[in-house]
């Protein structure tokens, strides 16, 4: 294995975490380093021997700094490909040393940015040199290394001590390199385009493997940009075998509606659809009521709580067959149940993030919306007016049927949903499959329609099967039609002016 000696190395970063070690082990190994502006002050402060670049080039730092590095002197000693006689010949001429090692972090743009910066602020912190350097030691990777975060430190300092850098560290240092040099840009380019949007780029590692896609031949794994806040990326898998492609997008389903509905609530989920949804006074009481929701379809689905998980509750959940369990906590009586099925997945998050894009791949390209939000607003009565505990109801079926597959019609009753009819081709259709689950439990309960009834049919069948109101958008050419259904039937009616459909 052929390894390249460092002798020569330019340093300048933003990010100090770990330089003054790392630059005293490169002068220890014989490692002359050039640097400029601060950085070259802070390994000077430091008692570390630094050339500083205006030395090297002849030329001083200009424009504010703005040009420092974009010299001959510098590039011709990162570009040159020292396999050609004539690259050799032409560093000679100029009196150019090549470098083997550069150490470049750009400019904080992304935390710029977040923090809120104006327009000025935030341009003045796009870096140029930097990503030039970097692009350039991480083309010329066949005899240069290229850092890009001080993670790589050591890995630096060890390949020096077993007498320089291997073609393979350099080559993974390279690719390193490029992505960083992309997610900048994409940073760049975003922010240039929050208002407009006619671009986006997204630039994405991946993050984990799984252990298989929706089905067992199919590969996956978890991507996502470097900074992600979502909840999985800092998620413990407490127990259970690792998660599947299923697992996770269940799982985020999961976690996402529950985190909607009222504090000490518990949802299960089965392919991304509610089986079962409910609050109540304990944490056991509301897993109890969600299961009976719909026992058959829970069989194997996922479990999610928006409260610690406690003894009584992992009692029961452990009696029942789920795949995963997803809470914010869980005591020392919880996973010691837990424990006893070894198979079930505990996953312990934080609360989903803000992230606002809903992404879903169509051929060689991808629909691109703004995430759905779920508001409770001032709803309009357009028939008898819901009791207090109606309109309590009312307001949980509505976020489970913005979380239920289109068409969705959702039937709730004393805080749990007694009957989800999800994913049907008919409205109708989906009331007769909720009516169907619900059984004896639709009489007294309310019903959410996540887009308007087209027909009078869907209230109607409703109203036969004993269900006392409905919240759903309004927005049909047969509204008068459903109104009158409703004020035939004593049903409450709340129009909300908003669907959400679910595809």
């Amino acid at each position: 294995m052929t390894r390249i000696p460092i002798d020569r190395a330019i340093i300048s970063v933003s990010d100090k975490r770990g330089l003054t070690p790392f630059a005293v082990g490169l002068v220890e190994a014989g490692v002359q380093i050039v640097s400029s502006g601060g950085t070259a002050a802070h390994l000077e402060d430091a008692g570390i021997p630094v050339i500083r670049v205006e030395d090297v080039t002849g030329a001083p730092e200009m424009l504010g700094g703005r040009v420092k590095t974009l010299h001959p002197r510098i590039h011709g000693g990162i570009l040159a490909d020292l396999g050609l006689d004539d690259h050799r010949t032409t560093l000679m001429d100029h009196g150019i040393t090549p470098f083997q090692l550069v150490v470049v972090n750009l400019y904080p743009f992304e935390r710029t940015v977040a923090g809120g910066a104006g327009h000025a602020e935030s341009v003045e912190n796009i870096d140029i040199g930097g990503p030039t350097l970097i692009r350039a030691a991480a083309k010329n990777h066949e005899w240069v290394a290229t850092v890009v975060s001080p993670d790589r430190y050591d890995d630096i300092l060890q390949a020096i001590a077993r007498g320089g850098t291997t073609r393979e560290l350099r080559l993974e240092l390279a690719r390193e390199a490029f992505f960083r040099t992309a997610e900048y840009d994409a940073a760049i380019v975003n922010w240039l385009e929050r208002d407009g949007a006619d671009r986006l780029v997204l630039p994405l590692e991946k993050r984990r493997d799984l252990r298989y896609g929706e089905n067992p031949h199919q590969l996956a794994a978890v991507y996502a940009p470097r900074a992600s806040e979502g909840w999985w990326s800092t998620a413990s898998i407490v127990q259970g075998k690792e998660m599947s492609f299923n697992n996770y997008a269940d799982a985020d389903a999961a976690w996402r509606l529950v985190h909607d509905l009222p504090p000490r609530s518990v949802a299960i989920l089965k392919h991304m659809n509610a089986c079962g949804a409910a609050t109540a006074d304990s944490m056991s009481g509301a897993f109890e009521k969600a299961w009976d929701g719909d026992p058959l379809s829970a069989f194997g689905g996922i479990v999610a709580l928006n409260e610690p998980l406690d003894g009584p509750t992992a009692e029961l959940i452990a009696s029942k067959f789920v795949e995963v369990v997803i809470v914010p906590s869980s005591n020392e009586d919880a996973r010691a149940v837990m424990a006893r099925k070894k198979n079930l997945r505990l996953v312990e998050a934080r609360p989903p993030s803000d992230f606002d894009l809903d992404l879903r791949t169509i051929d060689d390209g991808y629909l691109v919306q703004k995430r759905d939000v779920v508001q409770i607003g001032e709803w309009s009565s357009m028939a008898r007016t819901p009791t207090d505990a109606e309109r309590r109801d009312l307001e949980m079926a509505w976020v489970i049927a913005a979380h239920t597959k289109s068409n969705a019609i959702v039937l709730v009753k004393d805080g749990a949903a007694v009957g989800v009819g999800a994913g049907d081709q008919s409205r109708v259709g989906a009331a007769e499959r909720a009516i169907v689950k619900a059984g004896d439990r639709a009489a007294g309960s309310v019903c959410a329609s996540d887009a308007f009834f087209p027909f009078r049919d869907g209230p109607d069948a409703l109203a036969a099967a004993g269900v006392t109101a409905i919240v759903e958008p309004g927005g049909s050419i047969r509204d008068d039609e459903v109104i009158a259904a409703a004020s035939d039937h004593d049903m409450a009616l709340l129009f909300t002016d908003e669907r959400h459909f679910r595809h």
